[in-house]
């Protein structure tokens, strides 16, 4: 009989390693996968080969089942774009094994109060956005096609983009709307906030996210403090689960990341405090048994899988 284990690529290090921290609660992954600069580093390339030839199409469409070998879990930005299709979850969730978790951003028509003056907008941008926080579209067109697949989804992120003073001229005009807000959503997923004011990291936003079991996600962005400051607040802490987006040095613009960084395919510029962010809410994790998602961006040192790598090794 032919030993078929004899042709598998042998186990990666670092999927043991994140093998065994989810297997206590925390797990680490990466904002989306398809990037080729990957290839060699989590990606096998002759996976991708058609006909002799490393297939874009091919790669995109069934890398999430390789990513899975090395990552628990996955946060898929893509949603904060659009209400994806009932078809269009069954094809993600059914082409990357069961085992692997999903974190999903809430599409934007929820959480942006006034379109950003962008051409991506188009005729919308500077206009205010009459969807903003309507938890009935977000039930009909988001959650209910979303909750066949609920033991998938490890949280949810509502991110919020900076607010201008016109738009929320204090900190309790922003809180009473996001109370309100959270109060109509229906049970049935963890939930997690992303704010981008800096200034809103105060008492009454804790409070309301505490009071309904609710995280705040620690944020390393372009205007928001340090990661490693973040988690020093000890009222940061408002649910009894862990979230944590690694996604810019602070101080830098994502376009300017972008330029610096792509095509991804290695850390370019190591970032200690960010480390030391994330490695602190991984050991509070597995000290206070606590359940910990933690994702982080290529644009954060230039590599998202080396970042991780080099925070669970303590380097």
């Amino acid at each position: 009989m032919v030993n078929l284990s004899l042709f598998e690529p042998p186990e990666r290090p670092l999927a043991r390693q994140l093998k065994h921290l989810a297997a206590h609660g925390v797990y680490f992954g990466t904002s989306s996968w398809k990037y080729e600069g990957w290839l060699g580093q989590v990606y096998t390339p002759e996976r991708y080969y058609t006909r002799g030839r490393f297939s874009q199409k091919r790669f995109e469409a069934e890398c999430l089942a390789e990513y899975a070998e090395t990552f628990p879990i996955v946060c898929g930005d893509f949603s904060f774009y659009q209400f994806p299709t009932r078809e269009y979850w069954s094809r993600l969730l059914g082409s990357a094994q069961e085992n692997l978790l999903f974190a999903f951003k809430v599409p934007e028509m929820i959480t942006v109060r006034q379109w950003p003056s962008h051409p991506r907008y188009g005729d919308r941008g500077g206009q205010d956005n009459d969807t903003y926080l309507n938890a009935d579209l977000l039930e009909r067109e988001f959650l209910e096609p979303l909750r066949p697949y609920t033991n998938r989804v490890a949280v949810l992120i509502f991110e919020f983009g900076t607010f201008s003073r016109s738009q929320y001229d204090s900190l309790a005009a922003f809180t009473s709307d996001l109370k309100k807000f959270l109060d109509a959503l229906p049970p049935g997923f963890r939930c997690a906030v992303e704010i981008r004011n800096r200034g809103f990291l105060d008492e009454p936003y804790f409070d309301v996210l505490a009071e309904r079991n609710i995280a705040h996600v620690f944020n390393s962005w372009t205007r928001m403090p340090e990661l490693k400051d973040q988690v020093a607040i000890p009222q940061a802490f408002t649910a009894d689960f862990i979230v944590s987006r690694a996604l810019l040095r602070p101080g830098r613009s994502y376009e300017e990341a972008v330029q610096k960084f792509k095509p991804y395919q290695s850390i370019q510029e190591p970032n200690p405090s960010a480390r030391e962010g994330l490695r602190s809410l991984m050991d509070r994790a597995l000290s206070q048994r606590q359940l910990a998602f933690l994702f982080v961006n290529n644009r954060l040192e230039g590599n998202a899988p080396g970042t991780i790598e080099a925070v669970v090794e303590g380097t």
